[in-house]
């Protein structure tokens, strides 16, 4: 290791004699503190107590506090835990996309024009698959227009867009909205340019194409076999698709829709053929990356059948794994972290492990490492994923928070471990589902969980940290003239911050900051263990007296 990721001691602070322990309530936000607050409807006893505590403040978790491009932008779990884990605010995939598009930049790379150059060969067709919402968590729908546009100025003829329809990020039944704002897009290009561009395929993300982790492979092979092979219900448009869907199920969201196929006279009108290109518009890697690994890997593929592996130029809208090198092309360098708190943890011999279910696994270590896949250092690292349910997460709002706390309290007894972190997706995941008494249950879970692992680390003579990466469980839904909209996606509210240390005495309080936001926690974590933070990073939240 470089001698530049040695830590130096602080002079009156040298840690705990037990271990600490960073606990991550995913999506658990500070609300309006009404029937609409899903934190507040809970039964929470422990986090109520915690924020009495003299060591309890609030973070900003959305907008440029987590390097998204305006404070109007939520949060998410992938700049959260990049924020946490780096120590400071980078511009994130939507900032980075946004800008490459408005100054032109992102038109001007040779693999844009190897794109548009193989999708003006004759019969050949441009593919567009993402998801079609402006949330601004995985994708925007401006970014999708711009490529749109730039394929008709550039004379591409034919363009096949794959919708996957959201729910979750935005209103939960709004598809409808988003696509006729895309066909009103394509339409018009077809006026100006006589382009033959049109919505092809498409199915809500949570059972289509977007898995991640590995969760479920299935949903990546439906979005294979509605995209790439046509294979799928037909309808003559995908308004007809989501109204169809809606009728039969009128408890159905958009983020559950089946897919779709579009057909004329039972031909689908936009499979993906041999010297096609296709990009995936998303910006956000965690939900892109399996199907690109399905486009580009040969031979050794085994997840599911493909049925035929098209020849085409495959392209992401940033490199989804910085590891893996997946994909091979994109159109925006993503971010580039460097120097993450796990870097320096390891560089100076600090024993850590990381603990999740399958929905935020990837969260504690690949997004907390600076997108980086795999250990940094084996022999001081542990890493456990303890795999989700293949199930709705409101029929199971306790979801795999138990067998975490389990796990989590068998690694700090060991007496091995320094540093712990894990993360309970229960607040985000089941907040998603917009279902308020599945919301409330999972709060309360949760919190049962954290009230355990506080008492085991102040039993061992440590320290725990308590925060939310961003809020969701704290507005289950809004009102609007008199209406009450359930509410699917991330909140903008600030999150909780506690620190819990069994044998403080007041040797250091919360820093007068001009703005608290997660990218001070990685700062924070290196003084709890006794070191002074890395020059760069962001000020700790504490200050010693």
């Amino acid at each position: 290791m470089s001698d530049a990721l040695i830590l130096k001691r602080l002079a009156k602070f040298h840690g705990r004699k037990g271990p600490l322990l960073l606990i991550i309530l995913d999506g658990v936000g500070i609300g309006r503190r009404d029937e609409s607050d899903g934190v507040f409807m809970a039964k929470t006893p422990c986090l109520d107590r915690l924020m009495h505590g003299k060591l309890y403040t609030t973070l900003k978790a959305h907008g440029r506090a987590v390097g998204m491009p305006s404070d109007s932008d939520m949060g998410n779990s992938e700049v959260g835990h990049n924020a946490l884990g780096v120590g400071r605010v980078f511009d994130q995939g939507a900032t980075l996309v946004s800008r490459a598009i408005a100054n032109g930049s992102i038109f001007k790379t040779p693999i844009w024009r190897e794109l548009v150059a193989r999708a003006k060969r004759p019969g050949q067709t441009f593919h567009f698959i993402g998801l079609l919402s402006d949330g601004n968590v995985h994708s925007h729908t401006d970014h999708l227009y711009a490529l749109l546009r730039q394929c008709a100025q550039e004379k591409v003829q034919r363009v096949r867009i794959h919708a996957l329809l959201d729910g979750r990020d935005v209103h939960e039944k709004s598809a409808l909205d988003y696509i006729a704002k895309t066909e009103g897009v394509l339409t018009e290009l077809k006026k100006q340019n006589g382009v033959d561009y049109r919505i092809a395929s498409g199915g809500g993300r949570m059972v289509v194409t977007m898995d991640r982790y590995d969760a479920d492979w299935t949903i990546v092979q439906r979005g294979w076999q509605a995209h790439v092979l046509g294979q799928g219900r037909q309808f003559s448009s995908a308004s007809q698709a989501v109204q169809t869907y809606y009728a039969q199920d009128p408890q159905m969201t958009d983020q559950y829709l089946n897919s779709f196929v579009i057909a004329e006279s039972n031909s689908p009108i936009g499979t993906i053929e041999d010297g096609d290109t296709v990009v995936f518009y998303n910006f956000r890697g965690d939900r892109a990356l399996e199907l690109s690994t399905a486009f580009e890997a040969k031979d050794k593929f085994t997840r599911f059948n493909r049925e035929r592996l098209p020849d085409v130029l495959f392209a992401g809208m940033m490199e989804y794994d910085g590891d893996l090198h997946v994909p091979k092309h994109y159109l925006v360098t993503p971010p580039q972290f460097e120097r993450c708190i796990s870097h320096y943890l390891c560089a100076n011999g600090i024993t850590t492990f990381a603990v999740s279910e399958t929905q935020k696994y990837g969260h504690v270590t690949y997004f907390w490492n600076g997108n980086n896949s795999g250990y940094v250092d084996q022999a001081l690292e542990t890493y456990v994923e303890i795999p989700s349910d293949k199930i709705r997460f409101d029929k199971a709002p306790r979801m795999k928070a138990e067998e975490i706390t389990h796990k989590t309290i068998e690694l700090l007894r060991t007496g091995r471990y320094q540093f712990g972190r894990i993360n309970f997706p229960n607040g985000d995941m089941v907040g998603h589902t917009g279902v308020e008494r599945a919301i409330i249950a999972a709060v309360e879970c949760v919190d049962q969980c954290t009230d355990e692992l506080i008492r085991v680390v102040d039993e061992l003579g440590g320290i725990t940290l308590v925060l939310a990466d961003h809020g969701n469980a704290d507005e289950m839904f809004t009102v609007k003239n008199g209406k009450k909209i359930v509410s699917t996606a991330h909140s903008l509210n600030p999150v909780p911050c506690v620190i819990v240390d069994s044998g403080y005495r007041g040797e250091y309080k919360l820093a007068q900051l001009s703005q608290r936001g997660l990218s001070n926690i990685a700062a924070t974590l290196f003084n709890l263990l006794g070191f002074e933070k890395p020059q760069d990073y962001d000020p700790s939240l504490i200050e010693f007296l």
